[in-house]
């Protein structure tokens, strides 16, 4: 669950713990398919991005989040290098 919060001028994002638990399970099982030699921090910060990106787009299952980290990996690698 995501519920929006306006502090000012900007909105913050406030998702369930159940959710950031889901976020964080799919980025560690998302890495494992990154190429060693890639697997980098930076990589792993940007592909935290994408799995926050896609929550914030309402995608909020294990297998949606894991589809849309998952079909970024080579976008990925070819933006770092």
């Amino acid at each position: 669950m995501k519920i929006s919060r306006r502090i000012g001028r900007i909105i913050m994002a406030y998702y369930s713990p159940q959710l950031i638990h889901t976020m964080r399970t799919v980025l560690d099982a998302v890495m494992t398919q990154v190429p060693v030699s890639h697997a980098t921090p930076g990589f792993k910060a940007h592909l935290a991005e994408v799995i926050l990106h896609a929550a914030a787009q309402g995608v909020t299952s294990y297998d949606g989040l894991v589809a849309a980290a998952s079909d970024q990996i080579q976008t990925i690698i070819s933006m770092l290098t």
